[in-house]
């Protein structure tokens, strides 16, 4: 499975403690596998959903003491008795993974938040609680960094998402900032555009910077993926500022060149 997959998920980077990857590879396999039963291949909705209901099923098992014989399942299964780790998660995951299947619009941003709280969240937390600094602070902090992690995502790929006719964008908002959804079915770029994304980029650029303390609270290999993580965060953001919002003509990927400043601003956070 393509390690790059899964955007907000650092899976065995080699910054990563030794002991952890293992686990980090178990809770990424049943994370990956779920959300491309819910996004990827042509299945109808309707199968997409059974699938993923067969999945909570499968974590009903786990929760029983009585795992399913798929290596995915079974592997998952150690790593939550070993790690005791919430299972509860694992079905806002899934939760998050059914919802992509039928729901296409956010009404505004409270709402886009709370698919980010099961869509994101959850990742970051199964992290913390991994190295035992699962806090109340820590949390917030962690829940800060993921949504804005999804959110960076989401403005990065609006195009992509508008082919699976999905929005992210609040409906809200666009009617805030007087943009039709037909324009991003044009790709067009405007002025108007440019003020909409920009407030966008703002919110969610704040929304990291708030969750960032969170780095000087994890211990040492793990303090430093998160740093590079929420770095790149940033510099996606920053891209996209540089574009003036236009992510039709000039959707950012990061390079050598971002990657090096990346790992300085990593030892100045």
């Amino acid at each position: 499975m393509p390690v790059d997959h899964y955007e907000n998920f650092p899976v065995a980077s080699l910054l990563l403690p030794k002991a952890l990857r293992q686990p980090i590879e178990a809770i990424y396999r049943f994370a990956r596998s779920a959300d491309d039963i819910a996004d990827e291949g042509d299945a109808d909705d309707a199968s997409r959903l059974q699938a993923l209901a067969a999945y909570q099923a499968e974590l009903d098992a786990i929760e029983r003491g009585t795992p399913g014989d798929a290596p995915i399942f079974r592997d998952l299964a150690a790593v939550i008795a070993e790690w005791k780790l919430p299972i509860v998660l694992f079905r806002d995951l899934l939760d998050a993974f059914a919802q992509d299947v039928v729901k296409k619009r956010y009404a505004d941003y409270p709402e886009l938040l709370d698919y980010c709280r099961r869509s994101a969240n959850p990742v970051g937390r199964l992290l913390l609680h991994l190295v035992d600094r699962a806090d109340a602070d820590n949390l917030r902090r962690s829940d800060a960094i993921c949504t804005a992690l999804q959110l960076a995502n989401f403005w990065q790929d609006i195009g992509i998402d508008w082919a699976k006719q999905r929005v992210y964008l609040p409906q809200a908002d666009l009617a805030r900032f007087g943009i039709d959804e037909a324009q991003i079915g044009a790709a067009r770029w405007t002025p108007q555009w440019a003020e909409l994304i920009d407030f966008e980029l703002t919110r969610t650029r704040a929304l990291m910077l708030e969750g960032l303390p969170l780095v000087h609270q994890l211990p040492g290999r793990m303090s430093w993926e998160i740093r590079l993580t929420a770095q790149g965060g940033l510099r996606i953001l920053e891209r996209i500022g540089q574009a003036r919002g236009d992510v039709f003509r000039h959707r950012p990927k990061l390079g050598a060149r971002d990657w090096v400043l990346m790992a300085l601003r990593s030892l100045a956070c």
